[in-house]
């Protein structure tokens, strides 16, 4: 089965869940299902600046594993993740590989290896 995380909830979400409980097993290769993309929004986008040990370990994964990292347009550029103006937003300061969009940048990029399911955290 193939998933697709969106992290939406405020609060340590993406620093928690993903952090303590997704990441490792992912590089541990136990996961038990293929993670073909994650969104991140609100202060959730911060786990993906560069430098964060955490957004290091993840963009490895994903480069690796040929993962989807993208960044909500609007939160990113609220917070100093991207530059430019939607829809033509470009990432900053994030780690190597991550995407900036919107609903139909997720849509389009994970067209060619849709998900099976959509795991909203």
């Amino acid at each position: 089965m193939k998933v697709a995380y969106v992290f939406s909830t405020s609060g340590h979400t993406a620093s928690y869940k993903l952090g303590k409980m997704i990441l490792p097993q992912l590089e541990a290769g136990d996961h038990g299902v293929d993670v073909v993309g994650m969104m991140f929004f609100d202060d959730n986008t911060f786990v993906l600046r560069k430098g964060d040990p955490l957004g290091e370990r993840l963009g490895k994964v994903a480069r690796d594993e040929g993962m989807l990292l993208m960044l909500c347009d609007q939160c990113a550029l609220e917070r100093g993740l991207a530059e430019g103006e939607p829809p033509s937003c470009t990432p900053k300061d994030t780690v190597d590989g991550v995407q900036v969009g919107c609903f139909p940048d997720l849509y389009g990029a994970l067209d060619g290896n849709p998900p099976d399911q959509v795991i909203t955290l």
